[in-house]
């Protein structure tokens, strides 16, 4: 396996019954005249064909067999074909591709520096650029007003899963005298054009343009500023109709400046009490002391909560805000910072046990 060998001989048809329709060469073979020994491998050390799973000391250490693995290996070619795309995008926009230097002084950024020692200068050291950031901005001072590079980034920082140790290579752009608009807009449509030419077989992205969120809205709604826009489940403030409510619980912690967040969990409809109590003793879990709920049985409110509120806040509070009685509510009681923290971590939780985030 993986000797490298020459042959001569005659390419001919396939018999039909030994044709290989999964092979670009499946209906050929040659007819072997001479074969040679060109390079003789010996036993290796991992197989190149399929896909299992090897320790990665392995795969680092023979490399170039990893490499050779079709999964490896595609994603070797979709990564130069994404960046030789992403240079078109960039050129049609009217940027200008530069590159900046490697060998640096040092700048504060957000990890520590790799540094180099000067052979010319003892005792003094280079250090490598942990972002292009200074650079660009005197390109765009130069009177270059569009900047890119597929820059690579120098940080000596704690192991991130995201990236490999060491470096990483980001798009960096610049634009001279940008609003936010012009921004979002040229990073959207980069997003989308790349997701959309090499997404394969899976489904449709998002169509142009995408929403957006002030902070303020992010925190308000899904209580964090990276939401997964997948998960329909959103936050909603209703701590005025705890007011007066008779929860006096509630009240007490409204009083001291706490918010409630409530939670519609769609699709919860017949899901039995169980369901309830198990997101209650996981927010216990989380350190939380419960996690407040009313659901609906023939359009009548159950639950701990629903057999103290206020009858006519309760129902001021489902109008209010169109809830659907099919749905169940929760509810987090706690200071705004706890509240959202807290209220994301409901969100991806719940949204996952009633399978809504596709």
């Amino acid at each position: 396996v993986e000797t490298v060998i020459k042959i001569d001989g005659t390419v001919v048809k396939r018999e039909p019954d030994t044709i290989n329709k999964s092979l670009n060469t499946g209906t050929i073979e040659v007819a072997v005249d001479n074969v040679e020994v060109l390079s003789e491998a010996k036993e290796l050390p991992m197989p190149v064909f399929g896909e299992n799973d090897y320790p990665e000391e392995i795969r680092l250490k023979y490399r170039f067999l990893d490499i050779r693995r079709e999964e490896l290996h595609k994603n070797i070619v979709l990564r130069s074909s994404i960046i030789s795309h992403i240079r078109k995008l960039m050129s049609d926009a009217g940027f200008l591709e530069m590159q900046t230097p490697i060998l640096t002084a040092s700048s504060p950024e957000g990890a520590r520096d790799y540094l180099v020692p000067s052979r010319i200068h003892p005792g003094k050291f280079y250090a490598l650029p942990q972002a292009p950031q200074q650079f660009k901005q005197l390109i765009m001072a130069g009177g270059f007003d569009k900047y890119f590079q597929i820059a690579p980034c120098f940080r000596d920082e704690d192991s991130r899963a995201d990236r490999s140790p060491g470096e990483f290579y980001q798009i960096d752009m610049e634009m001279s005298f940008a609003t936010q608009e012009d921004v979002l807009d040229i990073i959207s449509r980069l997003l989308f054009e790349i997701f959309n030419k090499f997404k394969g077989n899976q489904k449709s992205v998002n169509k142009l343009p995408f929403p957006t969120f002030t902070y303020k809205e992010s925190m308000e709604q899904f209580g964090c500023d990276k939401p997964d826009l997948r998960n329909p489940l959103r936050l909603i403030n209703v701590t005025e109709f705890f007011k007066g409510s008779g929860l006096q619980i509630f009240e007490k912690l409204i009083e001291k400046g706490a918010i409630v967040n409530c939670i519609e969990a769609s699709q919860s409809q017949g899901k039995p009490r169980s369901f309830y109590d198990n997101l209650n003793k996981w927010a216990i879990d989380q350190g939380k002391k419960g996690l407040g709920y009313i659901n609906f049985e023939n359009n009548e409110a159950k639950g701990p909560l629903a057999k103290n509120f206020n009858p006519e806040k309760l129902q001021e509070m489902i109008d209010k805000n169109n809830f659907n009685k099919s749905d169940g509510l929760l509810f987090i009681c706690d200071m705004p910072h706890e509240s959202y923290d807290f209220g994301s971590k409901v969100i991806s939780k719940a949204g996952q046990e009633l399978g809504l985030i596709d």
